[in-house]
């Protein structure tokens, strides 16, 4: 297996930038994620990595060889772009077959080698069919087959699932995983779809303008997002605007075996606790509360009282079956300010039930505060 490393990779289009100083560690039989908003960078660094684009600066290690100034062919990264790319006229396997002709392989080798990459993606029963004998979802596995078969030291994955609709999209994210796996690949994959990265990524780095934001497993992007632009991207949030009051340690009790430090922040909402204040950060300075909408707990007629639970009135109910989707207004010192929430099982189900008042408690751990000074 391969690990990538990329040393401050820049590169510029003429006087546009399309990535500033990017450095990342891939590890080997890691599958990497470089995900954000169009236009970010995240297929320029893609192409670079397999040696499509040359860097303006910096350099790429496949372990330790450095393969910046090498072709792709030399450096035996195979890329999956958004069109499969199968040559129609070619049956599946010949279509697999394809890249092992370029290459010289021994004939029954390369028959091997087929019947291998067609088993790892459950495609061996369609192996003498056209491609337009297929669903888009067997044209991805043809074309991962394609890939695999010359056994890449790093596979590439240019939004691979674009083109498919959103029933083999879902069947699609866990066969990709189950197949990087079974081939002991270290794979890096480009996506803009929030879903398809949490679901299948070990690890992944958020682009904004050509530089990283955060990297880090997909729990902690979407649990503890480090600024205003990660909380939004990576999925949907309510933006609180407060002051910061100062923290206190809670010795180990009971159900919390360790020491935690909560600190209280003011809002218009109310004086809301959490235990993810960054260290060290001064009372009394404006910090963005990031909540998403699943940690607002509501219920009818709740008891008040206990630490984050506040009076609130749904305005506006959308209901999904599993989950409702609420607007929720907290009112105080004559201030409003309105929350998205959801329920699970939702019991506030109907419209003409709207604006009825519900208790709302926000878990601490749920709360995440963002330093408007950084």
């Amino acid at each position: 297996m391969t690990s990538v490393t990329i040393e401050n990779i820049s590169k510029s289009f003429g006087p546009t930038q399309a990535l500033a100083d990017v450095n990342l560690n891939i590890l080997a039989g890691e599958v990497f994620f470089l995900l954000g908003p169009s236009g970010c960078g995240k297929s320029t660094l893609l192409r670079i990595i397999a040696g499509l684009l040359a860097p303006s600066t910096g350099r790429i290690l496949f372990n330790d060889r450095d393969v910046t100034d090498l072709g792709t062919e030399k450096r035996n990264a195979v890329m999956c772009f958004q069109s499969y790319a199968l040559w129609p006229h070619m049956t599946v396997e010949e279509n697999i077959r394809f890249g092992l002709e370029i290459r010289s392989a021994d004939k029954a080798e390369q028959t091997a080698r087929v019947a291998e990459a067609l088993k790892l993606v459950r495609m061996e029963e369609y192996g003498k069919r056209k491609p337009n004998e297929l669903s888009g979802g067997q044209q991805q596995r043809v074309a991962l087959a394609r890939a695999l078969v010359v056994r890449p030291d790093c596979l590439l994955l240019d939004e691979p699932l674009s083109n498919l609709d959103a029933k083999l999209r879902l069947e699609m994210r866990s066969e990709i995983r189950r197949i990087c796996r079974s081939a002991g690949l270290t794979a890096i994959y480009v996506t803009h779809d929030q879903k398809e990265a949490l679901s299948i990524a070990d690890r992944m780095a958020v682009l904004n303008g050509g530089r990283i934001e955060q990297i880090g497993r997909p729990q902690d992007l979407y649990q503890r997002p480090a600024n205003k632009f990660v909380a939004q991207f990576m999925g949907e949030t309510n933006f609180i605007e407060g002051t910061f009051l100062g923290s206190t340690d809670v010795p180990p009790m009971a159900n919390q075996p360790e020491e935690i430090r909560l600190a209280g922040i003011d809002t218009a909402i109310g004086r809301i606790i959490t235990s993810s204040a960054p260290a060290g950060l001064p009372e009394g300075r404006k910090v963005t509360l990031s909540i998403r909408p699943e940690s607002f707990h509501v219920w009818v007629g709740g008891e008040p009282g206990i630490p984050n639970s506040f009076q609130a009135v749904v305005h506006d109910t959308v209901y999904l079956g599993e989950m409702a989707q609420h607007q929720l207004t907290f009112e105080r010192n004559g201030q409003s300010t309105t929350v998205k929430a959801f329920e699970l099982n939702p019991k506030i189900v109907a419209r003409d039930e709207a604006r009825q008042e519900t208790q709302v408690f926000i878990d601490p751990r749920d709360v995440v505060v963002l330093d408007n000074h950084e």
